[in-house]
C-alpha cells in the first residue's frame, strides 16, 4: 500500500504508538487525522508534523457522537483511505483484586469503541471499493498473561472481530485489514493502566520502559501495512517466543505463564 496523498485516521494519536504512527504516516506522504481526548496534545503532534493534519478530538466511548465525528473526518478531504484504531487502555491487577466495573471500562474502550468506529467508516469504504482498516491489539490478544484478565479479554476480542471482518470484506470489497500485535513498547501504557479499583496504576513497568521505542514500532507497523500483512507482530525475542509456543505447544505456554501467576499470587499472599 502506498501512503502518498492518502487520508489516514489515527485514534489515540496524542502520544505513544499513535503519535509515532501519525508522524510516520505524514513522513510517508499521508494526510493525517489526529484523534484522541487531549486537544492540546493533539495540537502539539499536529505542530510537530507541520501541516496536512486535521485535529479531530473525541471521546472514543461517546457512541452517540461518533456518527457526526465520522462525517467530519470524511468531509475533510472527501474520504478516509485508512483507519488505524489505536486508542486503548491497559490493566495491572489480579482477577481476585479487580472490580467488575474495570472489565466493563476496558471492554468499552478497547473493544466496543474501535468496533463502532469501524462500523461507521466501513460503508464509506465499501462505496468507494477500497480502503484499509487496522486495529492495534496486543501480544496479550493472542496469549493470556497475568495481571491483565480484562485487557487480554478485550484484545482477544479485537483479534476475533477484525479477523472475522477481514474474511467478509477483503475479497468481496477490496478492503484490507491488518491486526497489529505489539508486545512491550516504550510508552506510558503501564502508568496509565487501570488498577483493580479502576484508578490509575501510576507505576512504571520495566519491561515496558525498556521495550521497543515507539518510532521503531510505528516503522514496523507501517512497513507491515505497506506490504499487505494481515497480522503485524511488534515484539522482541521473548514475546515472539511465547507467541510461537502458544501456537506450537499450548500446554507448555500455559505452564510457563502459570508459573508467573503463581509468583504474583505468592507475593499477594505475603503482602496480605
Amino acid at each position: 500500500m502506498d501512503f502518498e496523498a492518502k487520508t489516514a485516521w489515527v485514534t489515540g494519536a496524542s502520544s505513544g504508538i499513535g503519535e509515532a504512527l501519525a508522524v510516520g504516516l505524514a513522513a510517508r506522504g499521508a494526510h493525517v487525522i489526529l484523534s484522541g481526548r487531549r486537544v492540546e496534545a493533539l495540537e502539539a503532534v499536529a505542530a510537530r508534523i507541520g501541516g496536512r493534519t486535521l485535529v479531530l478530538p473525541f471521546e472514543t466511548t461517546d457512541m452517540e457522537a461518533l456518527p457526526a465525528i465520522v462525517d467530519q473526518a470524511i468531509a475533510w478531504r472527501g474520504g478516509v483511505d485508512m483507519l488505524i484504531n489505536n486508542a486503548g487502555i491497559s490493566q495491572r491487577s489480579l482477577a481476585l483484586d479487580t472490580d467488575f466495573s474495570v472489565y466493563r471500562t476496558i471492554m468499552e474502550v478497547d473493544y466496543f469503541a474501535p468496533v463502532r468506529l469501524t462500523q461507521l467508516v466501513l460503508p464509506h469504504m465499501v462505496a468507494r471499493g477500497s480502503g484499509h482498516l487496522s486495529a492495534v491489539s496486543s501480544v496479550a490478544g493472542k496469549v493470556g498473561v497475568p495481571l491483565r484478565t480484562g485487557y487480554c479479554s478485550a484484545k482477544h476480542a479485537v483479534v476475533g472481530y477484525f479477523d472475522s471482518l477481514r474474511s467478509e470484506i477483503e475479497t468481496a470489497y477490496g478492503i484490507s485489514v491488518s491486526v497489529i500485535t505489539p508486545g512491550s513498547v516504550a510508552t506510558q501504557v503501564a502508568y496509565n493502566a487501570l488498577s483493580g479499583s479502576g484508578g490509575r496504576h501510576a507505576q512504571a513497568d520495566p519491561n515496558i520502559d525498556n521495550g521497543i521505542p515507539a518510532p521503531r514500532a510505528a516503522e514496523i507497523i507501517l512497513d507491515g501495512i505497506a506490504a499487505g500483512q494481515r497480522e503485524i507482530p511488534v515484539a522482541e525475542a521473548g514475546e515472539l517466543a511465547i507467541l510461537r509456543l502458544r501456537a506450537a505447544d499450548p500446554d507448555a505456554a500455559f505452564a510457563a505463564l502459570a508459573a508467573g501467576g503463581a509468583r504474583l499470587a505468592a507475593a499477594r499472599g505475603s503482602a496480605g
